[in-house]
């Protein structure tokens, strides 16, 4: 399967089709695809959904893809990596937007399909989309934080939709092929609480016992929940260590360690070096 790569922060591209030449493919780095115009199908990790003029997908690293044209297609791509929103730009209350936002970028799509649940959310983010393409192409002073400010802001309205279409707060939620995923949902969105993590409270909300969920959970995902919740913290910090200039101890505080000693024990178990160690080859490479 092809892998494609890219290059700089953030890059605009449009594309027409009457046919997909593309096969199926993956990335190194997130996708905002906008339907300019056209009909066909989009599948996205093996499902199959239609798209239409007007929809908006998003995909993360690892997703694969491909689009079947029906009537001839105009598509929009916003490509970008996490250096987006590093270094030198200032987001509004950056910290809390990272817990929001990180659950979407750092797992495979967690929603393929349309993104948008809201009509009203839909016609902002398209407002949205036209102001960068007019920075991106103008090159204006401050054009760059102006397209990271704008690109949060999308992020967080499509974080706002996947929380009302898929919410997991209701109290009744039946055995299918989804639980699983719920769990796991559930666990990306509340790793920063640990009481939420908590077996004893992950029994009580999926109206399981203790001992069933703990059974279920390591012959879905063959880890057990602990193992689970402790290298999904461990992929937080070592992004963050990358591309954050965020303190040890202020990123063991955020993920619910005990201190930066509890962080480090931890984070050397699972990467054989100290954070402070993987931060300084990191930026030296």
């Amino acid at each position: 399967m092809s892998r494609y790569t890219l290059h700089e922060v953030f890059v605009v591209q449009q594309y027409s089709f009457d046919r997909w030449e593309a096969e199926p493919h993956k990335h190194n780095y997130f996708e905002i695809i906008f339907v300019n115009s056209g009909r066909g199908y989009h599948t996205i990790n093996g499902a199959k959904f239609p798209y239409k003029e007007n929809n908006i997908f998003l995909l993360a690293p690892e997703d694969r893809h491909h689009f079947e044209i029906e009537y001839k297609s105009k598509f929009t791509y916003f490509k970008f990596t996490e250096l987006l929103f590093s270094g030198g730009v200032d987001l509004p209350d950056r910290k809390n937007w990272l817990k929001r936002i990180e659950q979407l970028l750092h797992q495979p799509n967690l929603i393929p399909g349309d993104v948008i649940s809201h009509e009203d959310d839909r016609d902002i983010i398209w407002d949205i989309h036209n102001l960068v393409i007019e920075e991106f192409k103008n090159e204006k002073a401050y054009y760059q934080e102006i397209i990271s400010n704008a690109i949060s802001t999308i992020l967080s309205i499509i974080v706002r939709n996947i929380s009302t279409k898929y919410n997991t707060s209701k109290k009744e939620i039946s055995y299918n092929n989804n639980k699983i995923d719920q769990i796991l949902s559930h666990i990306r969105q509340h790793v920063y609480d640990n009481n939420k993590t908590k077996i004893s409270f992950l029994a009580d909300k999926f109206n399981m016992s203790q001992s069933s969920i703990s059974t279920y959970f390591k012959r879905k995902t063959g880890e057990s929940i602990h193992q689970y919740v402790t290298k999904y913290k461990m992929k937080l910090v070592e992004q963050r260590l990358q591309h954050t200039d965020l303190t040890i101890a202020e990123i063991a505080y955020q993920l619910g360690f005990t201190d930066e000693s509890h962080l480090t024990k931890t984070f050397k178990k699972h990467f054989d070096v100290s954070p402070k160690q993987y931060r300084n080859s990191y930026t030296e490479s």
